[in-house]
């Protein structure tokens, strides 16, 4: 597994669910589908991603 971090090169707002996604080993397009329907269900998924968006750091 490779190191938590939001790459540079494939965001599409802040590069949270592509981190995740390779940090995973799962496709950055799968990542941000499971997100979006996941914002169907009730819960606090945007302020979890606000908080990621915080946390993980930008890629070197």
């Amino acid at each position: 597994m490779s190191r938590l971090a939001r790459p540079r090169d494939d965001r599409w707002i802040a590069g949270v669910c592509s981190g995740l996604g390779r940090r995973f080993g799962v496709s950055p397009t799968t990542m941000r589908l499971v997100f979006i329907l996941s914002c169907l269900l009730p819960g606090p998924q945007f302020f979890i991603y606000i908080v990621l968006w915080v946390l993980i750091p930008n890629e070197a």
